[in-house]
């Protein structure tokens, strides 16, 4: 792997880190306080190409590798990771699987929308009594004639009061979820203001309030065949499939985060006077402030190895889960070592590092808790399955 990026990717990176710094930072503050992203912000993800990273031009992307979509995360997470949450999941989980399962009329219909920013996609896994079992869905569709009508819930849907279409898991066959496990699902493409789709906002949250989150209620859900996503039946490999690049995602986040909670550890502790000089000259702080860096840095190579796989071709699941292990466990410890820095200014959000420490928690929940993510490793170590 080359580790100096290309002339393309550095110009991607500086694009990135200058709409981050004049269209994101300014406002994540007040986003955070109203609990609301500015959805202003999609188009102007789009105009850029954002939205469209890795996507081929025909459908409307702006092509490029996976490495460049990371540069990307990684800025969007430093700004503001509601933010970096919107692109993650619109394009890293949805427009990214219907590139690759979708027929070429469901890649006609979505992908040119969802690349410019005048639609979003969430991605609808997730129900009220299964999380980190995924496998064990509830939600159902039934056949009838072209049509099958969808009868279920979905929980904490990122995207999911602004979602123009959902990348829906449902139950197609086996009567016991228990039994059946992964199989008998399969994925939909469902535009969200089908009759009998319902969504509520989840309020409340401690991180990630600017962001979008949704519960979704199917009650007689009526959509066409054509609108499955892949085989019938096997939705969960589709599911799994979007969750391994989108482990990549959150971890490039996790950079971000990183890296923002640094910046500010820095800049703070060399202004901060305590007995009689800045206290970044105290080795203590100095000390907290290189464990940042060390593991800033370990997370960023961890998550390049695994674009360098995809962009390769090479199997990188086992990478991903390596990657978003460390990086979600380490944005935890940089984001409170950073207030630690701050001191009780840490504590309001007159300063930015109190939001990152909430923000950062969740990251070792969403797509595979750190937990799931030692199973999934421990088993390609072993080849047993110790779920």
């Amino acid at each position: 792997m080359n580790l100096e990026l290309s002339e393309e990717q550095a110009a991607v990176r500086e694009l990135a880190a200058d709409f981050v710094n004049r269209e994101i930072i300014p406002h994540s503050t007040a986003w955070d306080r109203a609990e609301q992203v500015d959805r202003g912000i999609v188009k102007k993800l789009g105009a850029l190409g954002f939205l469209g990273l890795t996507i081929p031009e025909e459908y409307g992307g702006s092509g490029g590798d996976h490495l460049a979509y990371v540069l990307v995360t990684e800025e969007l997470g430093r700004g503001d990771s509601s933010v970096r949450g919107l692109v993650s999941v619109s394009l890293g989980l949805v427009a990214k699987t219907i590139n690759h399962f979708g027929t070429e009329q469901q890649k006609q219909q979505w992908l040119p929308r969802l690349t410019a920013g005048d639609a979003l996609g969430c991605f609808a896994l997730t129900e009220p009594g299964t999380g980190s079992d995924a496998g064990n869905l509830t939600t159902r569709a039934v056949r009838d004639g072209d049509e099958w009508v969808v009868n279920g819930a979905k929980m904490f849907i990122t995207n999911g009061t602004w979602a123009e279409v959902a990348l829906v898991f449902v139950r197609t066959g086996g009567d016991d979820p228990a039994q059946a496990g992964h199989r008998g699902v399969s994925a939909f493409l469902v535009p969200t203001d089908t009759p009998g789709l319902t969504r509520t906002t989840v309020h409340g949250k401690l991180g990630l309030r600017g962001q979008p989150t949704a519960e979704l209620v199917f009650e007689d859900v009526r959509i066409p065949h054509s609108a499955m996503l892949g085989e019938e039946g096997r939705g969960f490999g589709v599911a799994m499939a979007a969750l391994a690049k989108g482990r990549m995602s959150v971890g490039a986040g996790c950079v971000g985060l990183i890296q923002a909670s640094l910046d500010a550890a820095v800049a703070y502790s060399t202004q901060r006077e305590q007995f009689g000089k800045p206290i970044a000259s105290h080795q203590l702080v100095q000390e907290m402030l290189a464990d940042i860096k060390v593991e800033l840095d370990a997370a960023r190579m961890l998550v390049w190895r695994v674009a360098d796989l995809i962009d390769r071709g090479q199997p990188f699941a086992t990478e991903a889960s390596v990657a978003k292990l460390f990086a979600s466990e380490a944005a935890v410890k940089a984001s409170n070592t950073a207030l630690q820095v701050f001191g009780g200014y840490g504590f309001i959000d007159e300063y930015p590092v109190g939001k990152y420490v909430r923000d950062a928690r969740v990251l070792t929940l969403y797509e595979g808790t750190s937990q799931i993510q030692k199973l999934l490793i421990g088993r390609a170590l072993t080849g047993i399955n110790a779920f």
